[in-house]
């Protein structure tokens, strides 16, 4: 069995490391998984990049971006059909298909002598124009009047209305097997939009628990030259100055902890743009950068007492998960795609949606209490093995590929 992906990149962003853990689970099955992407990072033969028309494309986009269409200016998407990857497929896996790359339009070319899945990775499939709506539900109407131009990919007028009748007119020209979504939110969502035409299964980002797996909390205190008289709290996250993010949602949370504890607790982070946390935090802070070795996260993972994951919106949490893997309990909002893995008083605290004072709460609470912390620990950790493996991941896609080929 062949499999192509479509995405945007290999491995740079949360979604593209999902995708690419997915791409070793199939290889691992026996599967022959292959990856066509704008932007390539890693050197594999089975990476190729989708052939650009930079110069054609761009003058369209001249035009369409006027009218606040982000993609459909992508004519190079179309020329897929003539790649050896595409040709050699039995089944495409399209996966982001924004970050102005692809061509949504093409999509019942691509698919029309060959089963699709499509996954996603957010709500960008499903709406006007947004990877997220937070609380705007006129996606399940057809959008238009958008009260979020400016929220990523952002638009300069506001075409919404038109954005969802065009990925409506495409899906349904489309040969999709099935709707893929990473957590019950977001298949909840799917559910109710203009793809639910189509069957729709949940199948949550797998994780290789053997590269990420508890490890001795003072040993890796110790490379990272922190006190192992310290409690120590994690937040991390690609570009840690994104809103979504919750950044300022953990300063407050962070500045409302009793002087007591902040005196004998330190803030570790990771990503880019960890700066200017550092400066405002008031705690003492260790910044890592941005770190792209899966090892160096899991001794990250390991030296926490507690991940702080405060974002505003996610389909699922994948530096959620890892931490989860590494035995560390996590607190949380409750939001989206995070209650499949922030399960109260089991895997860590939900705090209300948006609530700085209870999130602080949450913190004190599980700090204040080592054996419950290190109960939650246990527990994030055989949960992660019993429904986030691999193997189990790969082995969910392989059946329905399998109906893709059966048909």
């Amino acid at each position: 069995m062949n499999i192509l992906h479509i995405n945007q990149s290999d491995i740079s962003g949360g979604a593209a490391i999902g995708v690419y853990r997915l791409h070793q689970g199939l290889l691992a099955q026996g599967i022959d998984s292959r990856f066509l992407v704008d932007l390539a990072t890693t050197s594999s033969t089975r990476v190729a990049s989708i052939p650009q028309k930079r110069y054609i494309d761009y003058q369209i986009y001249r035009f369409t971006r006027r009218f606040g269409f982000n993609d459909i200016h992508l004519t190079s998407s179309f020329d897929i059909l003539k790649h050896s990857f595409y040709q050699a497929a039995d089944v495409l896996h399209f996966h982001n298909l924004h970050s102005g790359y692809f061509n949504y339009l093409a999509l019942p070319f691509l698919t029309k002598n060959k089963p699709a899945v499509l996954t996603l990775h957010d709500m960008w499939g499903i709406t006007g124009h947004c990877a997220y709506s937070f609380d705007c539900d006129r996606w399940k109407i057809g959008c238009g009047q958008c009260p979020y131009p400016d929220i990523y990919p952002p638009i300069q007028t506001d075409n919404t209305h038109w954005e969802w009748k065009l990925k409506h007119w495409s899906y349904s020209r489309s040969k999709l097997i099935a709707v893929v979504a990473t957590s019950h939110w977001l298949a909840d969502q799917a559910k109710q939009s203009i793809l639910n035409g189509y069957p729709i299964h949940r199948i949550p980002y797998g994780i290789d628990t053997k590269v990420y797996q508890p490890l001795d909390s003072h040993d890796c205190r110790s490379v990272l030259g922190i006190s192992k008289n310290k409690r120590v709290l994690l937040f991390a996250a690609q570009k840690l100055t994104d809103s979504r993010k919750g950044g300022n949602l953990l300063l407050q949370a962070l500045q409302g902890l009793p002087e007591s504890l902040k005196a004998e607790t330190m803030l570790l982070i990771f990503g880019n743009g960890g700066e200017a946390l550092a400066e405002r935090v008031g705690i003492p802070t260790l910044n890592l950068g941005f770190i792209g070795s899966d090892h160096l996260k899991a001794i990250a993972y390991s030296a926490a007492d507690l991940f702080l994951f405060p974002t505003r919106a996610d389909a699922f949490g994948l530096v959620a998960q890892e931490a989860m893997a590494c035995g560390t309990p996590i607190v949380a909002f409750n939001i989206g795609g995070v209650r499949d893995l922030v399960r109260p008083s089991v895997t860590g605290y939900l705090a209300k949606a948006d609530d700085a004072k209870d999130f602080c709460h949450g913190i004190m609470q599980l700090l204040e209490d080592c054996h419950l912390c290190a109960d939650l620990g246990q527990q994030c950790r055989a949960i992660v093995q019993e429904e986030y493996s691999l193997e189990l991941q790969a082995k969910r896609y392989m059946e329905l590929y399998s109906l893709g080929l059966s048909n």
